[in-house]
């Protein structure tokens, strides 16, 4: 082929450059921060997705009229010396929450059964334990 002219870079000006090593202290720090990071990951899913302290469950429901249902749940806590507050919900047909109520659950046995009844805005189809949790608020306090 004439007529094509081949273009050629500088010797040394586009070539490969050493990398500089990196210093002894980052090359020990990285994964030490790394397994750092990775145990406060594993603490915080531990407290959030091991045993709950108080967890509680609905045992029965019974629709007593247009406006009330009785609710039976059963707590379990690993403190039963320390009262418990649970919040029991009411829904109706459409799904929505027609009725809610705090129930308080005195110290006693580790598995302890409770009962309430609910007012409710709407027809009540189904009664459910939402949560519990040992921050019992101060008017629902026996103290």
């Amino acid at each position: 082929m004439t007529g094509v002219a081949q273009r050629t870079l500088p010797e040394g000006r586009y070539g490969k450059q050493a990398r500089k090593p990196l210093p002894k202290w980052l090359r020990w720090s990285l994964p030490v921060l790394g397994v750092l990071v990775g145990g406060a990951v594993a603490l915080v899913a531990y407290q959030n997705l091991g045993n709950q302290p108080v967890e509680a469950k609905q045992s029965a429901f019974e629709v007593l009229d247009d406006s009330t249902v009785e609710v039976t749940f059963e707590v379990a806590r690993d403190q039963p010396e320390r009262p418990v507050v649970c919040v029991i919900r009411a829904r109706s047909d459409d799904g929505d929450e027609a009725g809610r109520r705090e129930v308080l659950v005195p110290p006693g046995r580790s598995t302890s059964v409770a009962k309430t009844v609910l007012r409710t805005s709407k027809p009540p189809v189904t009664g459910e334990v939402f949560g519990c949790s040992y921050q019992v608020p101060a008017y629902l306090s026996t103290r």
